[in-house]
């Protein structure tokens, strides 16, 4: 088996980029959102690599989180309240808990929220 290193998710690359720019921007934005298992796990490692950018705090980190997320507020929540709140954790700032099938078509969903 080939390792890719993220998952496609069964979208191209492009509708697939635009979703997760969204759901990274909902979930810093609201601080828990629900999705499927597998969205979760691909937006938990963009969202805690937006956290960390917050953290280091430079204009180019700034510049690179306002590129990716798709609200202003959100980017200004992220180098404020958010970079205060994680400055003395090392990473980890997401919990994934898993909530069961989805009714429809029985998706794994999760919730994912900040920690």
């Amino acid at each position: 088996m080939l390792a890719t290193g993220y998952r496609k998710l069964g979208v191209s690359s492009a509708p697939r980029r635009a979703m997760l720019r969204n759901l990274v921007t909902a979930l810093l934005a609201k601080e828990r959102i629900i999705t499927t298992d597998a969205r979760a796990k691909e937006v938990r490692r963009l969202a805690e690599k937006m956290i960390t950018l917050g953290k280091e705090g430079t204009l180019a980190s700034r510049r690179e989180t306002a590129a990716f997320l798709m609200d202003p507020d959100v980017v200004k929540k992220v180098f404020t309240t958010l970079s205060a709140r994680y400055a003395h954790r090392p990473g980890g700032y997401t919990r994934i808990i898993k909530i069961g099938p989805r009714r429809g078509d029985s998706a794994p969903m999760a919730i994912i929220e900040l920690v």
